[in-house]
């Protein structure tokens, strides 16, 4: 007689999913704190600060916002660009829809605010596992909760210690987010799609970077999405050499 494993209850789900978002914020914590001290430098009051990352809770949106208040922009076109910027969130957000649409809205809302790149990664890595588990929210929502009390607590310590650092950006901390960036994506490159958006995506931005308003992220990111839906669509999702290992993994007839 076999014994049934155990179906994880909420507890462990969001446990779990702090635990799995750990490595990620080890590697964010720097970035919040150069955000922190580079808004103190820039003029921003501490709770302007301090309530950009409390209410936006975006960090490549919020060093962009802190440099165009320094330069007085219009505050009109602060906003749209913050929203180009964050249009990825959108395909995150649909991305997630099959597997929380049966949450209520009391769900929806908190986990909807607490997207992120690093919730997002951590958060579909979990929904695709083959279990059954009720609970998945609960490990979507203990890494997006991780993740924006550590948020908070970079911020403080770079308004603290902005008067100390007069250029935080030469510091060069801001190294250890484009290494946690790059540990997202390789695990999730298992497809030829994923592979030609990615090479797609990362030679665009390249050659766009020059751009202003930071345009060259949301022309690569077009790009990218075209490369993978055309690769898919011509030759599908399983690579050539996933479908090698498959045959290798066969037993013999």
């Amino acid at each position: 007689m076999t014994t049934a494993i155990p179906k994880p209850n909420p507890r462990d789900e969001f446990i779990g999913g702090i635990k799995a978002t750990i490595p990620l914020i080890i590697g964010a914590i720097p970035f919040g704190i150069i955000y922190g001290a580079l808004a103190i430098t820039s003029g921003i009051s501490p709770g302007g600060t301090m309530g950009m990352s409390t209410f936006v809770f975006a960090g490549s949106s919020q060093f962009i916002a802190t440099g165009l208040v320094a330069a007085g922009t219009d505050v009109l076109f602060i906003i749209l660009t913050t929203l180009v910027v964050n249009a990825r969130h959108a395909l995150y957000s649909a991305t997630l829809a099959p597997y929380v649409k049966h949450l209520p809205h009391k769900w929806l809302l908190p986990l909807g605010f607490l997207l992120t790149d690093e919730a997002f990664v951590v958060a579909i890595n979990r929904y695709q596992q083959p279990d059954d588990s009720p609970h998945k929210h609960w490990y979507y929502f203990g890494s997006a909760v991780s993740m924006y009390v550590m948020w908070q607590a970079s911020t403080l310590i770079g308004i603290v210690a902005g008067s100390a650092i007069p250029d935080p950006t030469g510091w060069g901390l801001d190294f250890a987010m484009s290494v946690t960036f790059i540990g997202m994506l390789v695990p999730m490159i298992r497809t030829r799609p994923a592979l030609a958006a990615v090479l797609v995506a990362s030679i665009t931005a390249l050659l766009t970077y020059s751009l202003p308003n930071q345009l060259y992220l949301i022309v690569s990111a077009l790009a990218g999405i075209a490369a993978g839906v055309i690769t898919e669509s011509r030759w599908g999702v399983a690579p050539r050499l996933m479908r090698a290992s498959v045959r290798a993994e066969e037993p013999a007839p």
